[in-house]
């Protein structure tokens, strides 16, 4: 079954300095229908002003995991790092016991698109972490790469939960397939670009929760970059 999570029905707000789209409940828009999906737990594309973000705050007993579609983001913690992540890195903070952090977009010129990710950990109390990668794009394209894992394996990120994090860039017709292991569920959202997931049309921004089918097929309809999460 494939139930298709529309664009244009998530949640939005504008702050002026921030346009964010929540693909599941978050903040001040809740949805008892979208309120996550297994351990995902929020999909929030995030569009921030040039010289704007997100001041110093905290969160515990998350997985939060940050890719950049456009421009940069500066990142502080108060586990020391000071670092840019740019377009093509993902970036992995375990929140655990307690972060606290801030999230810029340095640019006085361009805007920072970027997607944030919060998968639930598999246990509570871990200590706070944080990785940053490139994937280049040759690793991406035309192929499903595995970007996120619970044990980093083929270079990944690490997850504290049983989830597993793939991506892909597609060009109109080049198709990719993912075969999920039996009584697992998968979650696809595109980030940009429209795709077709097992012939039904996604577009940019859209979602789609798969559960019971023994294969996930994407087709690029143009220039697409894709997420596809294998959950438990």
């Amino acid at each position: 079954m494939i139930t298709l999570r529309p664009a244009n029905e998530r949640g939005h707000a504008d702050h002026g300095w921030l346009k964010t789209f929540h693909t599941f409940s978050f903040a001040d828009y809740y949805n008892p229908r979208e309120v996550g999906f297994s351990a995902l737990r929020v999909i929030n594309d995030d569009t921030v002003a040039p010289g704007m973000g997100f001041g110093r705050h905290a969160h515990s007993n998350m997985e939060i995991i940050s890719i950049v579609l456009l421009g940069a983001i500066e990142h502080k913690d108060s586990m020391g790092n000071t670092v840019q992540v740019t377009r093509g890195e993902i970036q992995r903070m375990s929140a655990g016991t307690g972060v606290l952090h801030s999230e810029y977009n340095p640019s006085e010129t361009e805007p920072v698109h970027f997607l944030q990710i919060w998968i639930e950990p598999d246990r509570e109390g871990l200590p706070p972490g944080y990785e940053q990668k490139r994937f280049p794009h040759e690793d991406l394209h035309g192929t499903l790469r595995l970007v996120c894992s619970p044990d980093g394996r083929e270079g990944s990120l690490t997850l504290h939960q049983d989830v597993f994090v793939f991506r892909t860039l597609l060009e109109a017709g080049q198709r990719v397939s993912h075969r999920p292991q039996a009584g697992r569920r998968v979650y696809v959202h595109v980030a940009q670009g429209d795709v077709r997931l097992n012939g039904q049309l996604l577009t940019a921004g859209s979602g789609a929760r798969v559960e019971g089918e023994p294969e996930v097929r994407l087709e690029g309809v143009g220039s697409s970059d894709v997420l596809v999460f294998d959950l438990p």
